[in-house]
């Protein structure tokens, strides 16, 4: 077969049980992708590893990360001729698997999960390219997948499992053994076996050098963070903790999006276990924790830093993670020097607006005066903080985006001042199904269908051109003004922002010495 080197993880030699296919951002067919990598797909590679160890023949396809168009990817699926097909539904891509599915051989069943299939679920159901669906996985599906390729007669005693009857026209739902949903639907994380790398064909990686890498390196000493500092780190991804407390409006991780979602933390051995196994296997010697809010409980981090400083993670590796400014905002600098003795290198903020009232309208219980504190002192430590924000968040004013520029120009003059820099990601803002604000948004009128267009946009026109590199994941929208700055103002705005971040990324003659 032609394509069997796009196939990562599978024994190609035998028919595989599941071929788990993460669908591109954009039909890649018709316009090559810019950027050359992408996020890896770790709760897929999760489900695959569990099913592997079960003792199934599963394999990844990620168009994605190959830059595959539609035709190629679903031609790929029909060549390889799984039992199942199984696919990680997001409202952005959902058109492009949807038309994936349309193109599978009917011999091959389909197997649908992630946020989109947990958000709409009868609507993909009634979806005619989807008509070799035979279940629906609602929530985290490493236990109840593995069932399915055991058998799909066993999807009717399985909990929150939906399909279509081809004959009646009905959807069902899985019920399952009351004692058993629990176990079924919140896996013990720390029993789940670490992520099978070779799923992944991005992860490990290795990374450019950062400043934050080179100012580390001279503080610290140590080949090893010498070498990394002129080299880069070998560099993986990782996952430690599920659910999020939080009910930021526009984020489908709201607890109010996530019920069935039991909140559970790594524990710290555990943890420690995957870091040095992935540094063992692959020299990997920075970690970033992807999760939704890795430092995000005060008496967690001290649990976890505890672990740390025993098994003297700072002295071997450096790691990023996601944090919530507010918990931040509780820890005493003396906190913030454990983290930095243990290897934080960067964190990771939905810092999302300067403007107070918008703040408040997306529930994140923090003030622009806050974030600045956070951030100051954060770099003050050396830590890096990357910085996520939202423009054209609906009601957002003019005097709003205004305050939103400057407090990232605010949070740039910090950096200038302190060891530690600011990265910032900059982003239209664009509805997801089943988040707090989408039901406002459909409440007030606007339809479903018109807040799923989502397309991608050519920021170039606007000087992006290079600064864009990297980001062909995150230029869509929905093409609707949802506050009171036109579309062209909120894009100009984004690029502008992107292109002077663009250019304090260019290492200076003197940092590259």
């Amino acid at each position: 077969m032609r394509h069997l080197g796009l196939i990562s993880g599978a024994d190609t030699s035998g028919r595989l049980d599941a071929l788990f296919v993460n669908a591109p951002l954009r039909d890649y067919g018709l316009r090559p992708r810019t950027n050359d990598y992408t996020l890896p797909v770790l709760g897929m590679a999760y489900i695959a590893t569990y099913a592997q160890r079960c003792g199934f023949n599963v394999g990844v396809l990620d168009a994605e990360a190959h830059g595959l168009g539609i035709k190629q990817t679903a031609e790929i699926v029909n060549e390889i001729g799984p039992r199942w097909a199984a696919m990680n539904l997001l409202a952005p891509t959902y058109e492009m698997s949807a038309r994936i599915a349309e193109h599978l051989d009917p011999g091959i069943a389909l197997m649908v999960g992630g946020h989109h299939a947990k958000a709409m679920p009868d609507r993909i159901l009634k979806d005619p390219r989807m008509r070799s669906l035979r279940a629906l996985v609602l929530g985290e599906g490493e236990l109840r997948v593995a069932e399915l390729l055991k058998d799909e007669r066993r999807r009717a005693d399985l909990p929150n499992i939906l399909w279509r009857d081809p004959l009646l026209g009905t959807h069902n739902l899985g019920r399952g053994d009351p004692k058993e949903s629990a176990r079924l639907l919140g896996p013990d994380i720390n029993a789940l076996p670490y992520v099978n790398r070779a799923f992944l064909p991005q992860d490990p990686y290795r990374a450019a050098p950062t400043p934050t890498d080179r100012r580390i390196a001279q503080s610290r000493g140590g080949d090893w963070l010498t070498t990394a500092a002129r080299d880069g780190h070998m560099e993986a991804n990782i996952v430690g903790s599920r659910g999020c407390p939080y009910n930021c409006t526009f984020c489908g991780a709201a607890w109010s999006a996530n019920k069935d979602v039991k909140i559970r933390v790594r524990s710290p051995q555990n943890i420690i276990g995957e870091l040095d196994e992935l540094h063992d296997e692959y020299g990997v010697t920075c970690f970033r924790f992807v999760d939704d809010l890795f430092l995000g409980v005060r008496d967690v981090i001290h649990e976890h830093m505890r672990a740390f400083a025993e098994q003297r993670i700072g002295e071997r590796y450096v790691w990023d993670a996601t944090g919530r400014i507010n918990v931040l905002d509780r820890l005493s600098d003396s906190d913030l020097d454990v983290l930095v003795g243990n290897g934080l290198r960067e964190v990771a903020l939905g810092i999302e607006s300067g403007s107070d009232s918008i703040l408040d309208a997306m529930d994140k219980r923090i003030t622009a005066e806050m974030t600045e504190r956070v951030a100051h002192r954060l770099m003050r430590h050396g830590i890096g903080v990357k910085g996520y924000f939202i423009l054209g968040f609906p009601g957002e004013t003019r005097e709003d985006l205004d305050a939103t520029v400057q407090h990232i120009r605010n949070l740039w003059d910090i950096a200038d001042r302190n060891p530690g820099d600011l990265r910032a990601s900059v982003f239209e803002f664009r509805p997801y199904p089943g988040t707090p604000v989408w039901e406002t948004l459909t409440a007030a009128g606007h339809d479903p269908d018109t807040l799923l267009a989502y397309g991608d946009v050519d920021l170039t026109a606007d000087g992006a051109d290079e600064s864009m590199r990297q980001r062909d994941e995150f230029n869509f929208s929905v093409g609707i003004q949802f506050g009171g700055v036109p579309l062209g103002d909120i894009r100009s705005t984004l690029a502008m922002l992107t292109r002077e971040q663009h250019q304090r990324n260019q290492p200076t003659a003197e940092a590259a010495a």
